[in-house]
């Protein structure tokens, strides 16, 4: 049965397809072989090519000189998935590394480095293809086999891009390694400049977060001196919160604006039993609640058929206490 789903993914599209299977598990080891097999593809052209693969230590490998994730990507946490398969099935997918003269290391990890991690948690060794590349040569590989995988966010990749030009490559290599256009690189750039790097080590990866919200956030950013602190303030309140939530919560902060009225304050929050529910920002335009991702849309639909009757319960009460 098995059998039959690979030879699905192998068959030519003209080929008559085989008799799917219903197993939701086979089907689940299908998609990850195809996913493997789509991640390969730089692989497969460095092994066509005619390199190797080869086990080193761990230890022998220095870390790549431009990092192309946020910190967090390599937190015990992040690589404990990691670990976790390559325990039960090995390293099926090698990492790429050249030969190295500094820190008194042979070699240097030029994509890999989470596989290169997991590996070191584990005591193995980590299975590579060694080559000599030149410094442009291995970030144009760095940044196409991140590329292939599509698992780096916007925002990564656009402080990737700025680490790259503050290192000195030039604007070609940049393109190269992100496989993307001039005035998209261009557009990256100015993103990444114009938000300091520890306010986005604060918001995080946010994979769910694209092109045109971080341009917005850009923006809002250079309208405030006081950005970066309305920002810290304001993701200091929950440290839980993750991905597009934090980017939420850090806009909103930028955005609210000071109100006149008694006690309160540009952001507010909603909370219950110690969880945060919402935030409350108050606009020119009037105040806005914005949930967090705990909230289920189950629980806004019931808020929603008790609005107005919340809403009659308030000017009622607002009428007592003004009758007093």
């Amino acid at each position: 049965m098995f059998a039959n789903v690979l030879g699905q993914l192998e068959q030519p599209a003209a080929a008559p397809a085989a008799k799917p299977t219903t197993s939701p598990h086979l089907l689940k080891v299908a998609a990850g072989v195809r996913q493997i097999q789509e991640k390969g593809e730089v692989l497969d052209r460095l092994l066509k090519d005619g390199d190797h693969i080869v086990e080193v230590d761990p230890d022998d490998v220095a870390p790549s000189s431009i990092p192309d994730r946020f910190d967090g990507a390599y937190d015990e946490a992040a690589i404990e998935e990691i670990a976790t398969s390559i325990k039960e099935r090995g390293q099926i997918v090698p990492g790429l590394i050249r030969p190295h003269n500094g820190d008194g290391l042979p070699y240097q990890i030029v994509f890999g480095r989470r596989r290169l991690a997991a590996v070191k948690m584990l005591g193995l060794k980590f299975r590579a293809i060694v080559r000599e590349l030149s410094d442009e040569e291995a970030i144009v590989f760095q940044g196409e086999e991140n590329a292939n995988r599509n698992d780096l966010s916007f925002i990564e990749k656009c402080a990737f891009a700025l680490s790259q030009e503050q290192a000195g490559y030039r604007r070609d290599v940049i393109c190269a390694s992100l496989a993307t256009g001039k005035s998209h690189v261009s557009e990256m750039l100015r993103i990444a400049t114009a938000i300091p790097r520890d306010v986005l080590l604060a918001i995080g990866p946010s994979p769910e977060i694209g092109r045109r919200r971080w341009i917005d956030f850009a923006d809002a950013f250079a309208k405030r001196q006081d950005g970066a602190a309305r920002i810290e303030q304001a993701l200091v309140r929950d440290m839980a919160l993750a991905g597009s939530d934090r980017f939420s919560v850090a806009l909103g902060a930028l955005k609210a604006e000071a109100t006149s009225g008694a006690g309160q304050s540009a952001v507010t929050e909603i909370r219950a039993n110690g969880f945060l529910l919402a935030t409350v920002n108050y606009a020119k335009a009037g105040p806005k609640i914005s949930f967090t991702k705990a909230v289920p849309a189950s629980f806004v639909d019931f808020l929603n058929d008790r609005m107005e009757a919340l809403h009659s319960e308030f000017v009622q009460s607002t009428q007592r206490k003004n009758k007093g």
